[in-house]
């Protein structure tokens, strides 16, 4: 948390709600914007990568369904939901690093798409956007940023600001081919292509993430540069979030 954030009078907490395909920048946009707003941040794209770290750590074959919801059910995993600096801790562990290894970005989507580790995940997601309304959560009531791909829709379709953060293709694989190999020349952007498409290929099979639902603000930035979206994601939770009295 900032100072300017801890400074902050509590007011009621806010919750919003964010969703969009591989490569929108919606948990760099997430992260921004909790950081503009003193409120806390969850990556639940980082609990499935988890997820994933877990069950093939354990061994477990993949293709077991049955086994690899179970592990999940049982794995001991921590989500670190400062802004400034989000973590996830993994039995004890740092994996923040480890998740977002090919190994994992090769196989997150069979788990992911296990319906089980699902309602497990999105239980367990919940558990945390509830907390954060309460004084005693990271942010101290104000409240959450969550994204991820069915935040909008499934896990907190009640969220007081809901956006669905996209792109086109042709911007989402340029800046995943940035993010990964530190550029969007045609080589790695070819390299990026197949990660970011089947991925999303893949979730939509289990989750809907590319058109809005009812009430959802969809927000284009492939033409915005990374300060414009997020400056165009707080004008869209000014203009979206119900009046916040301040609590006694």
């Amino acid at each position: 948390m900032t100072d300017a954030a801890t400074e902050l009078p509590v007011k009621t907490p806010l919750s919003i709600a964010i969703d969009g395909p591989s490569g929108s920048g919606k948990s760099s946009v997430s992260k921004a914007v909790a950081r503009s707003l003193g409120l806390s941040y969850l990556d639940t794209g980082a609990m499935y990568r988890a997820a994933t770290l877990w069950v093939t750590r354990s061994g477990i074959d993949l293709d077991d369904a049955a086994a690899v919801a179970a592990a999940v059910v049982a794995m001991p995993l921590v989500q670190i939901l400062d802004p400034l600096e989000p973590g996830v801790v993994l039995d004890g562990d740092d994996v923040a690093e480890a998740i977002r290894s090919t190994e994992v970005t090769s196989v997150v989507s069979r788990v992911a798409t296990n319906l089980d580790v699902r309602a497990e995940l999105r239980a367990r997601q919940r558990r945390i956007i509830e907390a954060e309304q309460r004084h005693d959560g990271f942010s101290a009531g104000r409240g959450i940023v969550a994204e991820g791909r069915d935040i909008t829709t499934v896990v907190a379709p009640d969220a007081d600001v809901r956006i669905l953060l996209t792109a086109s293709e042709e911007a989402r694989l340029a800046r995943r081919a940035l993010e990964v190999h530190g550029t969007a020349d045609a080589a790695s952007v070819a390299a990026t292509r197949d990660q970011v498409v089947r991925r999303d290929r893949d979730d939509s099979t289990v989750t809907a993430f590319t058109v809005a639902a009812d009430g959802v603000v969809t927000l284009d930035s492939s033409d915005l540069d990374f300060d414009q979206t997020v400056a165009a994601a707080l004008r869209i939770v000014a203009e979206q979030a119900p009046p916040r009295p301040v609590l006694n």
